[in-house]
């Protein structure tokens, strides 16, 4: 409650100044008169926007108006009283997590006349509204207004909230019309007799008015003091004591209806849970808590939703697992072609697990491009196993709470993700898939990254702590595994705590034994199609591949033969509604352009050896492998400058740097004039400038487009290459080269050349993804520019020094003539 004697200020200062325009503050059950401070609980994000934002402002001034229907979340003009106030937001608390506390001081009764916006808050016009003062000397509004204030005190004192310091401020309060304000604020009446307060602009009418209605409600209040007075009177003790007892037996039966039935139920059900006995100690503490609430009380359905939540979560609930090493491979090999490495890891598990019987489970961490088959690969293993399937989705996450669960002193606390996923599971050895685990967030909720490393640590999880649960709960027995695109995003210490298997990206065969096995089948089943009336052959998936996708996985290509059968379905709908019979479609490579479009890609992106100083690089995407092209040009300059463009990140700004460095640095081993490097400008540009690109993998790359650039050496057909460099020209590996190598092949690159420590990376990799490549395997840069360059040499060292030498004659003229 605000005291009145608050309220005694200059109202009108600053309204002449406002804006035509206002932001609107919709309120569902209060109104705000002209010199009152209301306290305003504001938890709509609109508002809540709008208050932020005023929080900065110098004008701080709102249009306060009541809803016709409380119900209504997005208020428009017509669901709005258009009499309403022009308040002050003088004050902002935060007294909940998610709820604002804002006084507002009232000025003045202004009309509604519309709403101009309604994002990202309301905004609305309006008109100034005079009331109708009495005179400072009329002795009837005075006495008027001192009547109500006796009558208000009296109200309150029936009441029994009448503080001693609020009974002191009404007493001095000496503003009449702020007395009046007062009193129709906290006047307990209904909404419709408060706005017919505030719609009265006689200042004399409205006192009168809310006399009345004090009167009123005065008089209802000592009659039933006398009511309860005289049936007082009527009763002799031994008639009371019956009438008690009776009334305390149909409060009792009242408050305990259902609650009998509720608790026999819950402890029904936990006589067959398999549960420790520190567990079922807490359980029956909480049945004795809830047993003492009343039904009718808010807490009684938070502890029945938390006794309810220990009874879904399965204990020690598990489900029986295959050890048929044979089946679970058939299984794995049905769902999912190729993925040899991840298959194998699988089956090692299972053989472990069969021969020990018990075997804490490992966390495996599936990485690579989007649509290789991470998360669907969660799915076969728990077929393999026999387990059940719970997938949660990381991406975004940024409240630690989602992870482990809120309080239970919070409104509308629940449990974490991983312990929801247990119960939608109701097995406690799942096959729990973390989907997106590198998209993690943080913000100053805190960091689900680090209440990750409790999850997915072996060592600890065993006794996994819920915030609402409030019990350690074991996840050992789950098989959790986490996917993700970039590894490089995931924290360190969570890296640490998994197993990292590389699922990497598909070359053209395997796509089209997925395409033929998985995808096709699939999108004729969704639009209604069968093999009968549809016949896409191998060489038309090869070509739908080549021609209209450019990915690692196998996303993109679905999406294509989705909209392949979907135009087969029109025309499918289009002759059959015509009264033809089922036609049959045999779709050839040529027929793709007719149903997709022109091609969408070219087959080869490498661009030859027709230019000087144009080099081949290899690259590694978060969606897969791709071709890098570096151009550099030379331009005649009095100092020279090097300009780099292309969207480049800082990493590679610096290799840019260093690669010059390297070339001014080895200057004669590649016979280039030293004092070409002060008269010629470097430009060094990477094409597709709207494509962010960073890494240090093409260093090489940078130093043999320089020395083909100075030298005008090209270079050498269907050659790529990716490697880290240093200032002595030492070559560096790199990684990701097997999405590298598949990029290479999409392209058309017959040789690569990379760092002599990734050979060892090379061995790794099937002989199906390397072949018709030529692996040339160097130390050092030398090595690098003896493979990659012609041997053909122009003199261009003569042209360049014919430009150094007419600036050098052309700086001499100038300085003769200045002295």
């Amino acid at each position: 409650m605000i005291f009145p004697e608050d309220m005694d200020m200059d109202l009108s200062e600053g309204l002449d100044s406002l804006p035509e325009e206002l932001p609107v503050i919709p309120l569902r059950d209060m109104i705000l008169f002209p010199g009152v401070m209301l306290p305003v609980m504001v938890g709509r994000a609109k508002t809540k926007k709008l208050v932020n934002q005023l929080g900065k402002a110098k004008n701080k001034h709102v249009l306060v108006a009541v809803q016709k229907e409380p119900e209504t979340e997005d208020p428009e003009f017509e669901d709005l009283v258009h009499v309403a106030t022009i308040g002050e937001i003088v004050r902002v608390m935060q007294v909940q997590e998610d709820i604002l506390t804002v006084i507002i001081q009232g000025k003045k009764r202004v009309e509604l006349t519309g709403l101009t916006r309604t994002n990202p808050y309301l905004f609305g016009t309006y008109r100034l509204l005079e009331d109708n003062k009495p005179a400072e000397d009329d002795i009837e509004f005075q006495a008027l207004i001192s009547t109500l204030k006796e009558k208000c005190i009296a109200i309150l004192r029936h009441r029994g909230d009448l503080p001693q310091p609020v009974l002191q401020a009404i007493k001095g309060v000496k503003d009449p019309e702020a007395m009046l304000n007062f009193a129709c604020t906290n006047f307990p009446s209904d909404m419709a007799e408060k706005l017919s307060l505030l719609m009265i602009g006689d200042l004399k009418t409205r006192a009168y008015r809310m006399l009345t209605s004090a009167n009123t409600l005065l008089q209802l209040f000592e009659m039933k003091q006398m009511v309860q007075q005289k049936t007082r009177k009527e009763l002799d003790k031994q008639q009371r004591d019956f009438f008690l007892q009776q009334q305390l037996k149909v409060i009792k039966d009242e408050l305990n209806e259902g609650d009998e039935d509720d608790i026999i139920e819950l402890n029904k059900k936990a006589l067959h849970k398999r549960w420790s006995k520190e567990v079922d100690q807490a359980f029956k503490k909480e049945i004795k808590k809830l047993q003492r609430m009343n039904s009718q009380s808010p807490d009684y359905s938070i502890q029945m939703q938390y006794l309810q939540t220990m009874l879904d979560l399965p204990w020690e609930e598990t489900t029986e697992d295959n050890f048929n090493i044979p089946n679970a491979a058939k299984i794995l090999d049905k769902d999912h072609f190729g993925l040899e490495k991840v298959k194998e890891r699988i089956l090692e598990h299972l053989a472990v697990l069969k021969l020990k019987g018990d075997l804490r489970s490992p966390i495996i961490c599936l990485y690579g491009p989007p649509g290789v088959g991470k998360t669907s690969l969660g799915q076969s293993i728990a077929s393999a196993l026999n387990r059940k399937y719970v997938r949660i989705s990381l991406g975004g996450l940024h409240d630690e709470a989602e992870i482990r669960g809120h309080r239970r002193t919070y409104i509308g606390a629940m449990p974490g993700r991983i312990i929801k996923g247990f119960i939608r599971a109701k097995s406690a050895n799942p096959v729990f898939v973390l989907d997106e685990i590198d998209k993690l967030a943080q913000d100053y909720k805190g960091d689900p990254s680090s209440a990750l490393l409790e999850v997915l640590d072996p060592e600890q999880n065993n006794t996994f702590h819920d915030n609402y649960l409030d019990l350690d709960y074991d996840l050992s027995k789950a098989l959790f595994i986490a996917t993700a695109n970039n590894i490089g995003a995931i924290p360190g210490p969570l890296r640490d705590r998994m197993e990292m298997i590389e699922v990497s990206g598909y070359i053209l065969e395997e796509k089209v034994e997925i395409a033929h096995r998985h995808l096709l089948p699939r999108a004729l089943e969704n639009h209604g199609l069968s093999k009968k009336n549809v016949k896409v052959s191998k060489k038309t998936i090869a070509e739908l591949i080549e021609r209209y996708t450019r990915e690692s996985g196998v996303r993109e290509l679905e999406k294509r033969i989705a909209s392949l059968m979907r135009k087969v379905a029109k025309r499918v709908a289009d002759i059959t509604d015509n009264g033809g019979e089922m036609p049959v479609f045999t779709i050839k490579p040529e027929d793709l352009k007719d149903f997709l479009g022109a091609p969408k890609h070219t087959r080869d992106q490498y661009e030859g050896n027709q230019y000087a100083g144009v080099v081949t690089g290899l690259a590694w995407t978060s969606v897969g492998g791709e071709i890098l092209l570096v151009e550099s040009a030379l331009s005649p300059s009095k100092s020279g400058r090097m300009t780099i463009t292309g969207n480049l990140g800082d990493v590679m700004k610096e290799s840019a740097v260093l690669a010059l460095e390297y070339v001014k640095s080895h200057a004669n081993v590649y016979d280039i004039p030293k004092e070409v490097f002060d008269y010629w400008n470097v430009h060094i540009h990477i094409p597709e400038g709207a494509i962010p690109k960073d890494g240090p993998s093409a260093g090489i790359t940078l130093v043999t487009s320089l020395i083909s650039t100075f030298t005008q050496r090209k270079v050498k057909s269907s050659i790529a290459m990716t490697g880290e460099i240093t200032l002595r020209g030492k070559v560096l590996p790199v990684g990701g080269i097997k999405e590298k190598i598949l990029a290479a092949k999409r392209s058309g690159i017959k040789t690569i050349i990379l760092c002599q420590e990734n050979r060892k990376d090379i061995e790794e990799i099937k002989d199906v993804y390397i072949s018709g490549l030529d692996f040339v395997y160097v130390t050092d840069i030398k090595d690098v520019i003896a493979h990659a360059l012609t041997e053909t040499k122009v003199n261009h060292s003569v042209d360049l020094m014919r430009h150094v030498n007419q600036f050098k004659k052309q700086n001499e003229k100038d300085n003769a003539s200045s002295n």
